[in-house]
């Protein structure tokens, strides 16, 4: 797959809490791997650099033999998480400064026509054609909770003055428990990896006419974080673009 990423401080912020990257193993495996350190935290920054930085470590070390089932990749997953989690409480407890930070993170290991997913927070992950976009994850968020409680509706949640509050986060709790998913890699097809600061701001339609232009990866992926910052850019905004789609990259 081709891929691009792409990240912002946003118009109102100063500082960029968001880490984004892409690591390659022997162009037999692609790990995509995002994180929005929580705002209004102390040093979310540090956390979600903790978080990147310590997957490329396990990632460099990969086998990519090991890595052949959606439990292997699960497991190697969720092994990550897990250290990551307790690198990050570590840090903060022998920090003054960082007491309370955390960080959403997501990261998809792909391999063959395969990946899986591991996600905690609210950053998301689409898959996208010309025919539907699809919502992978689900974001470990208060408004979520009371969606599925049905204590209100989709349209109610989208104002919501909660809605940024977070039920799950790396590093603010001794043990994490990820989402895993399992997706297919399809033909002419896209993964979108997305911190809040795209996902709020830009609707499904636009993300797919996007996508589905004559413009390149590239300048796609350049396009959204511009669409994102002209309808507010309150926030960092931060993607990953994965592309199995035949185009200039």
């Amino acid at each position: 797959m081709k891929f691009v990423v792409k990240t912002d401080v946003g118009i109102r912020r100063t500082v960029n809490e968001d880490r984004v990257d892409v690591f390659e193993h022997n162009d037999s495996v692609i790990l995509s791997v995002i994180a929005d350190g929580m705002g209004g935290h102390n040093a979310g920054d540090v956390a979600s650099e903790i978080a990147v930085s310590e997957f490329h470590k396990y990632f460099s070390t990969i086998d990519e033999n090991a890595i052949s089932t959606t439990e292997e990749a699960k497991e190697w997953l969720n092994y990550a998480f897990q250290s990551i989690n307790q690198s990050v409480i570590k840090h903060s407890t022998e920090n003054v400064g960082c007491e309370g930070m955390g960080t959403t993170l997501i990261a998809g290991l792909f391999y063959g026509k395969t990946g899986v997913i591991a996600h905690v927070g609210d950053s998301r992950v689409y898959r996208i054609t010309d025919q539907k976009v699809e919502q992978i994850t689900r974001d470990h968020s208060y408004v979520n909770a009371l969606l599925d409680s049905g204590e209100i509706n989709e349209e109610q949640a989208k104002v919501h003055p909660k809605k940024n509050v977070l039920m799950k986060a790396v590093g603010t709790e001794k043990t994490i428990h990820p989402d895993f998913y399992k997706v297919n890699i399809q033909a002419n097809s896209y993964f979108l990896f997305c911190t809040d600061g795209l996902s709020n701001k830009l609707s499904e339609a636009t993300i797919q006419s996007t996508l589905f232009s004559t413009m390149s990866l590239e300048e796609k992926g350049v396009s959204l974080i511009n669409d994102a910052n002209s309808a507010g850019g309150e926030d960092n905004i931060s993607l990953i673009l994965l592309s199995n789609v035949d185009e200039e990259v």
